[in-house]
């Protein structure tokens, strides 16, 4: 895939925060283990949007190839194939990587591929369907059209994806995580609109079909989930 070079900046913090910094936080979040309040705002807006992408699939998915893109610990992934896709899950952090594969159930185990790498690596090959969920949002405009662009040619159907929104309060957040950067802080997340997506796709001579889904607002998890169609 030809993406900007912060494309591969950006993976990079990615990487290093999920992989070594936030491994146990995750496991924990992605699990039925108490957590704070904070947190547990968190889980339902997750779980609220996963819900959502998932309502924009076919109910049977039965002999479609299904990526599912920064899987994390999987739920995404086992949600799939309960509904009979072949699943090819893919996260950036070999340690989330192995938590789905101990997760996973034994009567979905066939149907899924859990990888560590790239989420996008042309080598992954074609797919009915791509869900990213929170796995994009720490790229810029740029970048993310550039994504979209290097999938079109490998995507039969719809790519469901999520952003943060441009609201007041992530906007605030995003500039004062630029102005007081810690290097164990989670890398910054990039509020867009549909809008913007859509000239960034534009600019970078993507041609397909962008629309606004629903936006989940759960206390500290607020995020908009996208369709993209070549």
């Amino acid at each position: 895939m030809t993406t900007a070079p912060t494309y591969e900046r950006t993976r990079a913090r990615v990487e290093t925060y999920f992989d070594r910094t936030a491994t146990r936080t995750w496991e924990r979040l992605t699990s039925d283990a108490p957590v704070s309040g904070v947190r547990a705002t968190v889980r339902a807006g997750r779980d609220r949007m996963r819900a959502v992408m998932m309502a924009q699939l076919p109910a049977d998915l039965t002999g479609l190839r299904v990526l599912d893109a920064g899987c994390g610990t999987g739920a995404m992934s086992v949600e799939l194939a309960l509904r009979g896709a072949q699943v090819v899950g893919v996260d950036i952090s070999p340690a989330l990587i192995e938590i789905a594969q101990k997760r996973c159930p034994a009567n979905v185990a066939g149907l899924i591929d859990f990888r560590a790498g790239d989420m996008f690596a042309p080598a992954l090959g074609r797919f009915d369907h791509i869900m990213a969920m929170d796995s994009m949002i720490y790229y810029d405009a740029s970048d993310i059209a550039a994504s979209l662009g290097g999938l079109r040619d490998r995507l039969r159907g719809s790519m469901i994806f999520t952003l943060a929104p441009r609201t007041p309060l992530l906007m605030a957040m995003f500039r004062v995580g630029k102005l007081f950067p810690r290097k164990d802080r989670s890398p910054t997340m990039i509020p867009h609109s549909a809008p913007r997506i859509a000239s960034a796709l534009r600019d970078g001579s993507v041609k397909g079909r962008l629309r606004e889904v629903e936006r989940v607002n759960s206390g500290f998890y607020i995020s908009t989930a996208l369709e993209f169609r070549p």
